[in-house]
């Protein structure tokens, strides 16, 4: 038969829903199994095994429902819907014990589930679990104060469908748009889908409406942190402090600011503060550890870790910020923990993730690269489907690029910017040398090292916009760089030096090392044209697979398959050489390679293209004492080393995909 001829999944599981709604459970089941059948498609057949158990359940075949839910959570565990219909399944059968095990699951994974928490309310009654009982009414009545709009958009956030719960929120704040939980809700979807500026806009509008809302000030708050803008981010916690003064989690944000900040030492203090009333918080005692490897303290670093994981076993976090100094070493109680933990059945996916990579560099520093791989792969496969990452999108960006910022293009508009020579702009792909670049430039007496800062990114961002029609896409970043108001590149220049004047010394130039600013040279280039840019470049299977090997923050989700990271490479090459070509001398290109085997002779080639005199300081890097927030900042404060050139070769065997992609025999 024709497929066009066929009604869409989506009105066959309307109409199975209406036959169960209607009583009739066999004609579901029926339905049902017929289109499993014929589908290959895994959320279909999520669904489908969902409506075959309720359906069961209704018809009081128990024992089937209960297989078929199994089925479902053989597909996806973590599926909230199905525990509760398993919750439910279990009552029917009266198994109370395992029908709360199952609720409870439901709850932790959707916290929404309006029937999980009121089931969970009698079994922790008929239990006389009374403190429970109250969590579980307390939290069922703040879900009852929402609106039904805001708890199914609530609902969909915790099951993952975040463009549907955009969608649905949105549509209410157009009646409601005062409404200061829907713009918050609003304001975390924007965060999950990486929208930063709308939800900075509307977390701040909130505030503008109810100054007091303090749940509206701490989502402004940890997205002021994530995006760097750490000044701000003081002044808001500061103010619910005031109201919350004995809050321990608004102390750790304060401090985590003022890391940010470079107020290392400060920032150390508060942690340890924090730690000292409550010893018993993981999270508390990683952040003062990454505090720690900032400043240099590694050993006391190291320490924070161990007492993390020793807390909580299956935290994944800690045994990562571990493997991440990149000079720990496991030992082999630690990697069997680490191994036993992976099996978890109740271990969240960030932990797994983590988990597998700190195993990797386990198995790495061992010389077993057979195992190292396999859990490096483990990990990447996790991190790549949850990302849900799209090499296109950024093959069509440098595809824009090249095609709007043109050598005519920078004749035409390319002195309207801010003459200022303050900015160093150390570019490229992560794991490519910038750190080191960094780290030895920062160590002439006439720069600043900063970090890796979001502010051209969030410039590229804002003129790109959010419209998806073909024509508005047409008429957005980079090509509206040839139309925009001139006043706006000079405005827009000076901007850049006012907001990153928080994190500079007293020294006239400073370095922004955001690898991923290399899409926006053009974009630089219009508003600092005194800017200097330096490429830190790799060998493309030892900067690939070093990429590989990270977890990364935030931010690089193309480096979670070999491929993506491959295509990715070459799109880069691609770029810079377009560059090249139509800003000739404004980039300096500088190998990794040529650091490691001659260092003095590309600093003195770096200094140079800046206009600095050379001093033996940038030589011996090493002995700068700063503040490093990066995972080489262990490396870099030793002595070159030639050890990690050749390292990928370990891992040849494993790296076919790679190198077909980078065309390498």
């Amino acid at each position: 038969m024709d497929n066009t001829s066929q009604p869409s999944i989506e009105s066959q599981l309307k109409s199975i829903q209406k036959l169960i709604q209607t009583t009739k459970f066999e004609n579901a089941i029926q339905q049902s199994k017929q289109l499993l059948a014929q589908s290959e498609n895994s959320q279909d057949n999520i669904e489908l095994w969902y409506l075959i158990a309720v359906a069961q359940r209704y018809a009081k075949t128990l024992t089937l429902a209960l297989n078929s839910i199994n089925e479902l959570l053989n597909i996806d565990s973590k599926h909230s819907r199905a525990n509760q219909e398993k919750g439910f399944i279990y009552l029917a059968m009266k198994e109370p014990k395992l029908a709360k095990q199952s609720f409870e699951v439901a709850v932790k994974l959707n916290p929404s589930l309006v029937a999980s928490w009121q089931a969970l309310i009698h079994l922790y009654r008929d239990d006389k679990q009374q403190a429970d009982v109250q969590k579980a009414a307390n939290h069922l009545e703040g879900l009852k104060k929402l609106p039904p709009a805001l708890l199914a958009v609530t609902e969909f956030m915790h099951e993952g469908k975040l463009l549907k719960a955009e969608q649905l929120c949105r549509h209410f704040l157009q009646n409601n748009q005062r409404h200061i939980d829907g713009m918050c809700m609003l304001a975390e979807i924007g965060i999950e889908l990486k929208i930063y500026d709308d939800a900075e806009f509307l977390l701040a509008s909130a505030l503008e409406l109810q100054p007091s809302h303090i749940h509206a000030r701490s989502l402004y708050l940890n997205l002021l942190i994530r995006l760097g803008k750490y000044k701000t981010a003081v002044q808001q916690v500061e103010t619910l402090l005031e109201a919350q003064p004995d809050n321990l989690s608004f102390k750790i944000s304060k401090a985590s600011a003022l890391t940010g900040l470079g107020e290392i030492e400060s920032a150390i203090e508060l942690f340890e503060q924090v730690v000292a009333e409550n010893d018993q918080v993981p999270g508390f005692h990683l952040q003062l550890g990454h505090a720690l490897k900032t400043k240099g303290e590694i050993d006391n670093a190291i320490l924070s870790y161990q007492k993390a994981y020793q807390l909580s076993p299956t935290y994944g976090d800690a045994y990562w910020s571990l493997a991440n100094t990149k000079t720990y070493r496991f030992s082999d109680n630690e990697i069997a923990q680490m191994q036993t933990q992976q099996h978890s059945e109740d271990l969240a996916l960030i932990d797994r993730i983590q988990l597998h990579f700190a195993t990797g560099k386990a198995f790495e520093d061992r010389k077993d690269y057979d195992q190292a791989f396999n859990s490096y792969q483990k990990g990447n496969e996790l991190q790549h489907a949850h990302s849900g990452f799209d090499i296109t999108k950024i093959e069509q960006q440098v595809a824009q690029q090249i095609k709007y910022c043109t050598r005519e293009l920078f004749q035409l508009r390319g002195k309207l910017g801010l003459n200022a020579p303050d900015p160093i702009f150390i570019v490229g792909l992560p794991r490519a040398g910038s750190t080191l670049l960094e780290q030895i430039l920062a160590s002439h007496r006439q720069v600043d090292g900063t970090m890796e800062l979001h502010n051209i990114l969030g410039l590229a961002s804002r003129l790109r916009g959010r419209s998806k029609s073909q024509g508005d896409e047409e008429a957005q970043y980079p090509k509206n760089l040839a139309t925009i108001n001139p006043d706006y590149f000079k405005r827009f220049g000076q901007q850049f030096i006012d907001e990153t004047q928080v994190f500079r010394d007293k020294a006239p130039l400073f370095i922004d090392k955001m690898p991923n600013n290399f899409l926006h040279i053009g974009l630089i280039k219009l508003i600092l044209p005194n800017a200097k840019i330096i490429d830190a470049r790799r060998s493309p299977m030892a900067c690939c697979f070093s990429g590989f090997k990270q977890l990364f923050a935030e931010g690089q989700d193309f480096s979670y398959n070999l491929e993506d990271i491959g295509r990715y490479y070459q799109a880069y090459l691609k770029l810079m050489s377009h560059w090249e070509d139509v800003l000739p001398g404004f980039v300096l290109t500088v190998n990794h390679e040529d650091v490691v085997n001659d260092l003095e002779t590309q600093v003195r080639r770096m200094l140079n293209f800046i206009g600095l005199e050379f001093e033996q300081s940038c030589v011996d890097f090493h002995k700068t004492k700063r503040n490093i927030k990066t995972p080489s900042s262990e490396q870099v404060r030793q002595p070159i080393y030639k050890s990690a050139v050749e390292q990928w070769r370990n891992f040849e065997p494993h790296l076919g995909p790679l190198k077909k992609v980078l065309e390498i025999d």
